[in-house]
């Protein structure tokens, strides 16, 4: 599991806080597929004969997606999009699908609606790893996470609407739960939180809020939770190596069975809940008798960490997976084991409907392999079985001697197919461009001021794609960039995403003049904002400007932010102060063709407000109802009313002759010039000092000469260089080369 630094607690801090990024996530064309490893499965089996079952999968590229079977084959049915991070597991409970993440967040969806999150829980502090819920207690889900956190849930209570008194105050509303500091929106519950010393203690609830069971006593992760049918046991396993069994209905401990000798990564538990199984990264699997609060058996058929168990309905026989990449078959009861399958991945998860028994792995595809759910000593009948070990070296001394098994089943009965993950790229000079490798070995150009691939090279040289696609150039770096989620995550902060800008012209824009700049990040933000903007209704009594309340005084009304340096941030509007846009100024809701996404496969915009968490979500799917609350607040000025930091863009150059040339000294100080220069105008400016006795620009009194305002054009050289207007040295047909960094400067324009 990956790590993301924390930003940690600042509420005391006297720095200046920092501001709220905005992210987007680039589809490739077939939003229909996962992009990167599949971390979760839950099945949900038809309610009536005139319905189907499903399939969820939930991705470490933060979504969920549903899958039914119609004519006993799977295909897309829904995707549910809100995590900001990886999908670590999903259970349903009656007709909730509750999810958790890497995020810190729990979230739950109606199962066969329209894909909305219905209720996020930001109870955890750090990332929520593994869930659990009772078959016959609708109601009750445990999650476990980082640094030991574990909470028991009353979905009921959870999701039900927020009862607000006649005296609450919007301040009450974000009341916050334990030490997480996090706001919790479902009403108080009669569920009771236990203490740090195991006692229970009643009515610690928020007024106005939710508080779940907090089960404490791990004194490290946890990565598997499992619960008996009724919910009267819960267990749990991390990084102490123990399992530890609770009651779930008051927080209490009742036992801690030891005997593995590493992490333990998933668990089982039969309906009666009396037998425990445990799988761990030691190689073995154990079967627990809770009421005798021992370990009855081992087994030792992987020879790497077991990450994931299915057991049948009667619970005599398990299936495992992990590390090694295989899948197993074992009778709890004589221990004979049998080999299924090999996959091409590590499996992460497993589940089995009837007679199929379904495969996450580190791939971005979903496997189902045969599987006979009800008469499971068919598939050991099938031969290569062999009895399973209490030695985790034994199957390990076994591999390596060679006499490893032979799988019964070659091939899977059903692929649901997903995209190849991103596992290389690469930003190009002109800032605009990243070349990037997935792990199918395609090449891709993408353009990421448009969110499009806009060439594929197929499976060529990365490396010697990426060296023919270097260009002399430098922009500053206005974006960073991550493949975290198995594809393209853009980054943008304010100020650094400001920095950087082109000549329109080189934009094959039109209606410009020549010297004319566009902002990459600004017209970059209104081209993923578009739908927003035009769906967007304008507060009543607010003219024009946006009213935020996390904004910049005197920017439509009084700024709320405590922050000086977000009150004081130097904001410029560009239509008002540059003179090259004014000759085409735009509506904020209109877009350069150039930056236009694609509504067919749309980026996801990954962001926070002001006072609500983290949220994801398509820009299509934008209401135009998302404020301040929701939006960046220079986010919402940008695009809004075209208001940025704008750097201060002169720098200071010098302009010598070439070492071992007989061209005289051109200057005697320092010239200023923008960040981008034509290359004509400075071999206009030398020509000009050659020729003239006075400069086209006088010189400042610091002895420095501005090159960024001059109207001089390069000569159209030829039969008629010689028509009226042109300057006497014009024909003259001067050749002039420019060297910066030893290289000369043969493009249009020159990066400073």
């Amino acid at each position: 599991m990956h790590r993301v630094g924390s930003a940690g607690n600042t509420a005391s801090s006297t720095r200046p806080r920092k501001e709220k990024r905005i992210t987007y996530v680039l589809n490739d064309a077939d939003d229909t597929k996962h992009s990167a490893g599949i971390n979760c499965l839950a099945y949900l089996k038809a309610s009536t004969s005139e319905s189907c079952d499903y399939i969820f999968s939930g991705s470490r590229d933060g979504t969920l997606k549903r899958w039914a079977f119609n004519d006993q084959s799977p295909s897309f049915s829904g995707t549910f999009e809100s995590h900001v991070d990886w999908v670590n597991d999903a259970i349903i409970v009656g007709d909730t699908l509750v999810s958790c993440s890497s995020d810190t967040t729990i979230k739950a969806w109606n199962c066969l609606s329209d894909d909305v999150c219905t209720r996020t829980f930001r109870q955890h502090s750090d990332y929520v790893t593994c869930l659990a819920g009772a078959e016959k207690n609708k109601n009750m889900v445990a999650s476990g996470g980082l640094i030991g956190e574990v909470f028991i849930w009353d979905i009921e209570a959870a999701l039900s609407p927020v009862i607000k008194s006649s005296d609450t105050t919007p301040e009450d509303e974000n009341v916050t739960n334990g030490n997480s500091g996090v706001p919790l929106g479902a009403p108080m519950s009669t569920l009771r939180v236990v203490s740090s010393t195991n006692n229970i203690t009643g009515n610690h609830s928020n007024p106005n809020g939710y508080s779940p069971i907090s089960a404490k006593g791990h004194k490290d992760s946890v990565y598997a939770l499992a619960m008996n049918d009724a919910g009267t046991i819960l267990v749990s396993g991390g990084t102490e190596k123990v399992v530890r069994v609770w009651d779930p209905r008051t927080g209490s401990k009742n036992m801690k069975l030891k005997g593995h000798a590493d992490n333990i990564r998933a668990l089982l538990i039969d309906s009666t809940g009396r037998y425990c199984l445990s799988g761990s990264s030691d190689s073995m699997i154990r079967l627990w008798d809770l009421g005798q609060q021992r370990c009855v058996h081992s087994y030792a058929v992987h020879t790497d960490s077991v990450w994931a168990l299915a057991a049948t309905s009667s619970f005599t026989h398990v299936y495992s997976g992990g590390r090694d990449q295989s899948l197993y078959l074992t009778d709890l009861s004589t221990r004979e084991s049998v080999l299924v399958c090999n996959n091409e991945h590590p499996v992460l998860q497993l589940a089995l409907q009837d007679d199929t028994i379904w495969v996450a792995t580190t791939d971005s595809s979903v496997y189902g392999w045969p599987a006979e759910g009800h008469a499971p000593h068919k598939v050991l009948q099938k031969g290569g079985s062999f009895l399973a070990g209490n030695l985790s070296f034994s199957r390990a001394r076994a591999s390596l001697e060679g006499s490893a098994p032979v799988p019964v089943y070659k091939e899977p009965s059903f692929t649901i197919p997903g995209l190849p993950v991103i596992i290389q790229h690469e930003i190009l000079n002109n800032r605009r461009h990243v070349l990037t490798k997935d792990t199918a070995g395609s090449v891709k150009l993408w353009d990421i001021t448009k969110g499009i691939v806009i060439e594929d090279y197929g499976k060529v040289s990365f490396e010697e794609k990426k060296e023919e696609l270097f260009e002399r150039v430098s922009i500053p770096s206005w974006f960073t960039m991550d493949t975290r989620l198995g594809c393209l995550s853009v980054h943008l902060e304010t100020p650094q995403c400001f920095s950087a800008e082109m000549y329109a012209m080189d934009l094959n824009l039109t209606g410009f003049n020549e010297d004319a700049k566009i902002n990459l990040a600004h017209e970059t933000l209104k081209g993923l904002l578009h739908h927003w903007l035009i769906k967007r209704k304008p507060k009543s009594g607010n003219s024009g400007n946006h009213n935020l309340s996390n904004g910049v005084d005197g920017v439509g009304g009084k700024s709320s932010s405590t922050d000086p340096a977000v009150r004081n941030a130097p904001l410029t509007r560009v239509e008002s102060s540059d003179a090259d846009m004014a000759d085409h100024s735009q509506s904020s809701a209109s877009t350069f063709s150039v930056f236009d996404f694609p509504t067919d496969s749309p980026p996801s915009i990954i962001t926070e407000g002001a006072q609500n968490g983290p949220w994801r979500k398509k820009i299509i799917d934008l209401d135009g109802t998302e404020d301040e609350k929701d939006l960046p607040w220079w986010c919402i000025e940008c695009v809004i009313n075209s208001r940025f930091p704008k750097e201060n863009t002169k720098c200071s150059f010098f302009l010598q002759p070439l070492e071992g040339s007989p061209v005289p000294s051109v200057s005697q100080g320092k010239l200023s010039a923008p960040r981008i220069l034509r290359i004509h105008k400075v071999v206009n400016y030398v020509v000009e000092k050659f020729l003239l006795d006075k400069p086209s620009d006088p010189a400042s009194n610091d002895g420095s000469f501005g090159l960024g305002t001059g109207q001089i054009q390069f000569p159209a050289l030829g039969d008629n260089s010689l028509r009226a207007g042109l300057k006497p040295w014009q024909k003259y047909k001067p050749t002039i080369e420019v060297l910066c960094n030893n290289q000369v400067q043969i493009p249009y324009y020159l990066r400073f």
